[in-house]
Order: C-alpha cells, then structure tokens, then sequence
C-alpha cells in the first residue's frame, strides 16, 4: 500500500519476524539504534524478545529505504491489550507528515488484524500531545525507562 503524506510517498509493508529478510531486520535495528540510542543518546537493550512475535510495519520512500517503522506487539507480550512500539522514523525525513502516516498506519494495521480492540503504548512524555492527536489518553503517572520520561497511554473503542 503507498500512502501520500504532506511531502513525501511512502511505500508500506507489514512482516511477522520470520518473514523478515537479513536485510530489512538489519535496517530495522540500525534505524532504532541511529534514533534511540545514538540520537536520543540513550544506550539501552533493543533486542528485547518482543520482535520474535510482533509484526513489524515498514515504511519506505520511492528509492526503498526504510524512513519509518513500528512493531505491533500482540495483546499479553507488553501489556495485556494489542501495542505499538518503537515507534520511529528517520531522521531524514521529520516534518514530513511520515510519523503520522506511520501511527495511522499502525493503528489500521491493528484494527485489520485484531478488530476493533483498545491499543496500549509506553510513550515518551514529549510525545504525548502527538499521541493524544490519535486520540490515546495517558493512564499512568510519568515514570523513567531508560532514564527517559515516558507514560502509558491507551486508545479505547469509542
């Protein structure tokens, strides 16, 4: 599926992790580590077990790089409803509407897969008005992970 957004097109594919090739779980991890821990310079332990039975949406521009990605963790790994998470895009292509497509992607991704359920995330609190804009609340106080400020938010049925 391609998606258009405000400045770019992006090209969608939604894999389990052992339908992943070598070269699309490389890019995966060296996208999350250029943000999470480079970027945001947070050393922390990505490989966490929860790629081994989430799917992983991928984003990608006209020349196939990867610029967006988001796993969809099934309901009981990290909470007990349906989550998204490591939620990410490229650096190179901030303010171009593709963090956007990339939840509203997620979101239906979710919603083909599993119905109508509510969906749970862990969220960094500078992203909460974001998150909000999809129409999750925050459910829990501010807490640290990774000695970053994150909430739990949840985006119910109605």
């Amino acid at each position: 599926m391609i998606i258009k957004s405000k400045e770019m097109t992006c090209s969608w594919e939604l894999k389990s992790f052992e339908e992943l090739s070598n070269t699309e779980l490389y890019n995966i991890l060296s996208l999350r580590m250029e943000v999470f821990v480079v970027e945001q310079n947070c050393p922390y332990q990505d490989a966490d077990g929860k790629d081994l039975r989430s799917f992983h949406l991928m984003g990608f521009d006209e020349k196939g790089n990867l610029i967006a990605y988001a796993r969809i963790v099934p309901a009981g790994i990290s909470f007990n409803e349906v989550s998204i998470g490591r939620v990410v895009s490229s650096p190179k292509v901030r303010g171009t509407g593709a963090g956007q497509a990339l939840m509203k992607k997620a979101i239906e991704v979710i919603h083909q897969k599993h119905g109508t359920v509510p969906i749970h995330i862990g969220a960094q609190l500078y992203l909460k008005k974001f998150y909000e804009s999809f129409g999750f609340s925050q459910i829990s106080e501010e807490y640290l992970e990774d000695n970053i400020p994150h909430i739990e938010m949840i985006k119910s049925l109605t």
